[in-house]
Formats: structure tokens, sequence, C-alpha cells
């Protein structure tokens, strides 16, 4: 399939561009579950550089739903219907993965303490050591979806993606599924990118001061040398549930199947159960009584 087949259908609700070729009837956005979405010609070019095929079949995604919904006594019926179910969709998220390079120093003062008896009296001896750490941290595409629709605790928590399975884009992927385009560039995505390499650095700089019973930090500078983005597509399964003027969304990595949904519970459904157990109760404590 050649990019000129591809159409953009845009959500009149939350304004999502979703690209689909001409087999896919995409009648529903994944995001917020609107009906309306308008089909017209896809303006621009689909150009991501890399694509994670979908490894995971829509079957295999309901499935693991309904394992996920089983056993949530409290879940509102509108959750578990089949044909609500059946209305999942295969997404390619937009996502930007950013090679790096972190240079990090630190200065700390350490201490190694220790004790031992000398007759009635506990004796400590604490060293003290004045430690200095230098080094560089490479990092290797680290993801951070570029769509502002999609919720960022979502696509984190659906980490991570087997990137062995990264194929150069082709349209041949496209067939059967949706695609969304990024509206979050890569610079605006870059700060997001870069807490999550000074978070990782900072913790590989602690993680090399073992043996210390104490450790002071006294200043650590983490600086970013090179940052280079790539933009890929990584297959997402979502699902979009309103209930009582909320939305749920529900979404499943399309390679590994790991998944995060938000679940609310019916208090009528709770109420109920409650109501089922303190009537025997009830009874039960009125015999006994009247033993």
């Amino acid at each position: 399939m050649e990019t000129g087949d591809l159409s953009s259908r845009t959500c009149t609700s939350c304004g999502a561009e979703l690209v689909c070729g001409p087999e896919t009837a995409a009648t529903t956005c994944p995001y917020c579950g609107n009906p309306t979405v308008l089909g017209g010609q896809l303006s621009g070019k689909l150009k991501p550089e890399y694509i994670i095929p979908f490894r995971m079949d829509k079957k295999t995604a309901i499935e693991n739903l309904k394992k996920y919904y089983k056993g949530k006594a409290f879940l509102p019926k509108a959750f578990k219907e089949s044909n609500h179910i059946e209305e999942i969709q295969g997404v390619y998220v937009p996502f930007w993965l950013y090679d790096g390079r972190m240079e990090a120093r630190g200065a700390y003062k350490a201490e190694i303490s220790e004790s031992h008896r000398e007759g009635d009296y506990i004796v400590t001896t604490t060293r003290h050591f004045d430690v200095a750490r230098v080094g560089d941290a490479d990092f290797v595409r680290v993801p951070v979806d570029g769509s502002s629709k999609m919720p960022d605790t979502h696509m984190d928590a659906i980490e991570p993606f087997d990137y062995s399975d990264l194929k150069p884009f082709s349209t041949a992927y496209l067939p059967g599924f949706l695609a969304d385009r990024y509206d979050e560039d890569d610079k605006k995505c870059a700060a997001r990118v870069l807490t999550r390499m000074k978070n990782s650095t900072a913790a590989a700089l602690h993680d090399t001061l073992g043996g210390y019973t104490g450790v002071q930090t006294l200043s650590e500078q983490l600086d970013p040398r090179t940052l280079e983005p790539h933009y890929a597509l990584l297959p997402v399964w979502m699902l979009h549930t309103r209930w009582k003027e909320q939305d749920f969304l529900f979404a499943m990595n399309g390679q590994t199947g790991k998944l995060i949904g938000d679940l609310p519970v019916d208090k009528g459904r709770v109420a109920a159960w409650f109501a089922g157990i303190s009537i025997p109760l009830m009874i039960l404590t009125a015999l006994i009584m009247l033993l």
C-alpha cells in the first residue's frame, strides 16, 4: 500500500487525527469514544522512521481484556458487555525514541561506622570520606509518546516494548489498524525524556555508593551531551468506555500484552452485595436471640 492510499480521519470531539487505509472502517475515536469521525484526504505524508508491528491479534487482546475484568465483581456491566469489548481497536501510537548521552558529576560525604564491644561498652568507630563520581550514561531508544490525547501514565505503564521487532516504516503494516499522527514534536517531548534520563543517571550514580553506612549529597551535575530523536509508531490496543459522565481508557501493549486501565466501582452493585449479606445475617441474629 502506498502513502497515497492512506486517508485522514479527524475526531470532531478531541481533535485526534487518525491515519488509516481504505479497508479500515473507523467510526469511533479510540481516545474519547466519539462516534463522529470525519473522513478526508491525507494532508502531508506520514513519515515515521520505524514501526513495531502488532504481535497480538484482536482475538488475543479481547481474551486478555476479559481476564483483566474477571473477578472484579463490582465492575459496571457496561465494561463487561461482549459487544462493547468487541469495539477494542488497534492503534499505532506515535512515539519519539531518543538516543542520548548524559554527563554526570557528583560530590558526596560518606561514612562507614563499625561497632564492637569493649567490656561493658559498645564502641563505635566512624570513618569519613570525601567521594567523587564522574561518568557518562548512554541511552538508546527511550520512548515518549507524541500524542497529547494519550495519557502519559498509560503509555509509561505498558512499557517496555521489545525493540528487536523494530522495522523500517512501511505502510504494509497498517491494514486493519489505525495510526495516530503526533501533535507534540520532538522538541516539546524533549523535556520529559531528559527528566527520565536524569533520574536514571542519578540512580546509577547512587548505585556506585554502596558499601557506605551513610551518604550525604553535596552536589550533583547532570548535563545532556547528545539527544537524537527518532519518530516511530508503536502498537497499542485501546478501548474507551464512558460511564456516568466519566471517561475510562484501557490500553494494552500490542506486542507484549502488558495492560493498564482505569476501572470504576458500581456503587449500586456494592450496595446490592452488602444487602444480600446483611439480610441473612439479620435473620441469623434474630434466630440466635430466640434460642
